[in-house]
Parts: structure tokens; sequence; C-alpha cells
């Protein structure tokens, strides 16, 4: 089971109470979202590989993303 706080008005922690692990989630105003936001990854040449935001939720009119 997981339980939710909200720190301040922009950050969530979801704490895994079976294995103890803590997630902070940043929330973000539509147009302030990071550029990275929903794609997987993204491959620049043949060696540069970029990573996304590929999971958010919404709660109480922001977008969160894991920090």
């Amino acid at each position: 089971m997981k339980t939710f706080k909200q720190v301040n008005k922009t950050t969530i922690r979801l704490t895994n109470l079976e294995n103890d692990t803590v997630e902070t989630w940043n929330g973000y105003e539509i147009g302030s979202l990071p550029p990275s936001f929903a794609f997987k990854f993204e491959i620049t040449n043949e060696e540069d590989i970029r990573f996304g935001v590929d999971k958010w939720f919404n709660y109480k009119g922001l977008t969160y993303v894991r920090a």
C-alpha cells in the first residue's frame, strides 16, 4: 500500500509501505512542463540516448512527474 503526503503546493511524496521506498513527485502547470515530458527516449545520434518523462499523473490542477 502507498501513502500519499503533500509536502508543499507543488511536491508530493509517495511512500510504499511494503518495501519502504519513497518517491518524490514535482507538480507543474500545463504551460511549464519540462521539455522531456511525454516521450520515452530520443536518439540524437548513435551514441546519445535521452530519456524522457513517460509516467505522470494529474492531481488538483497540476501534472506531477517523478523528480
